[in-house]
Parts: C-alpha cells; sequence; structure tokens
C-alpha cells in the first residue's frame, strides 16, 4: 500500500507499533474511552492502541481515501468492535456538529508542529479530556512557540513523558488538557493552520 516511508521490520516494531503504545505504559488512556486518531495515515498510534487496550472506542480520522480503505480493511481484518473510520480533514471534523468536543481523547503522531496540530485537534476533544501528541525527543521549543495557541483552544500542557524505545531511541508524549471550550471560529478552513499559527 506504500503507507509508510520505514519498510525494515525491526524498525516498524520499534518506530510504529512500540512508540504508538508508549501512552498505555503511562496510563494516559482511560478505559473505555472515545479516542479521535487524527491524521491517522497508516492507523499509528490508534491501530495498535485500539488493539492494545480493546475497550476504547477508536475513531480514525484521515483525509486520504485510500488510508481510510486502508484501515477498514484491517479492523474488518482483525474484527475489531467499536472501531470507525471516516474521511474527512481534521479542519471540517472539529467543525462536525457530531464529531466537535464529543471525544475523551485525541491523538496524533508525526503530522505536523504542535501549534498546527493542537487547532486540528483540541476543536474534538471534550473539556476535561485531552490531547495526546507522539513527539520526537526534544519538544521544548515545539511547546514554547505552541504555548499561546494551545492555551487559545482551551488546553493546558500538563506533563510531558520521555519515552524510551530500543535501539537508544528517545521519543516523547505531550499531554495537553482540555480545560475550556474552544472557540467556534477553531478550526479554520484547511490550510490557515499551518500557514498562519496561532500565535
Amino acid at each position: 500500500m506504500n503507507l509508510t516511508a520505514i519498510t525494515e521490520e525491526e524498525e516498524i516494531k520499534i518506530k510504529h507499533y512500540l512508540d504508538s503504545l508508549s501512552p498505555l505504559a503511562f496510563s494516559l488512556i482511560p478505559d473505555g474511552a472515545k479516542v479521535a486518531d487524527v491524521g491517522s495515515g497508516a492507523g499509528f498510534p490508534g491501530l495498535p492502541l485500539k488493539i492494545g487496550k480493546r475497550d476504547i472506542h477508536l475513531t480514525a480520522i484521515d483525509s486520504l481515501n485510500k488510508r481510510i480503505n486502508f484501515l477498514k480493511t484491517v479492523g474488518e481484518e482483525l474484527s475489531l468492535s467499536d472501531f470507525e473510520c471516516i474521511h474527512m480533514r481534521a479542519e471540517e471534523a472539529g467543525q462536525d456538529k457530531t464529531l466537535r468536543e464529543s471525544f475523551d481523547i485525541a491523538t496524533a503522531r508525526a503530522v505536523a508542529p504542535l501549534s498546527v496540530l493542537s487547532e486540528w485537534c483540541l476543536p474534538l476533544v471534550r473539556v476535561g479530556g485531552a490531547f495526546i501528541a507522539l513527539k520526537g525527543p526534544a519538544p521544548e521549543e515545539e511547546i514554547e512557540e505552541a504555548r499561546e495557541a494551545i492555551a487559545v483552544l482551551g488546553g493546558e500542557v500538563d506533563e510531558v513523558y520521555e519515552v524510551n524505545l530500543p535501539g537508544k531511541i528517545t521519543h516523547s508524549i505531550v499531554y495537553i488538557k482540555k480545560i475550556s471550550q474552544t472557540p467556534q471560529k477553531y478550526p479554520r478552513k484547511a490550510g490557515k493552520a499551518s500557514k498562519q499559527p496561532i500565535k
């Protein structure tokens, strides 16, 4: 399907599957949580999280139909229940009345800078829920640059977790709590968040 640049089996296990499962190591996803995986791509981190924690309700959101069809097939092959795939841009999903502020958790991994990701993900999260961003080894600068955007969107950085993977690979999890409702104008139309990040 050509959905990932990483093709070596050991690298796939570590950089895709173990990394995707890392939120479970810190007990960041409550039992029975309603989870949105934004920009799901080949299903990371959503699919491993769903396989590792079967009680969650997972909604994979992606703008490319090829990926969504792949995820649907995987869900059927693995007989996954409470697993939904939606072909939609994140900006559209955040303004959709049935999806907006309806999730306990939103996740995203290696999709965009944190300021942009926050505009895509926080509108989907209910107040009291959280946005879990899977990031690289040193997210501090990115967090600082995104702090204003996160606050405007109703979030607050609660914790940053260091993830140590085999092969001396270090990643991080940025855990952002949703403390107030996102203003109705966010997310903005497609491309706006990338071109004009909230500052």
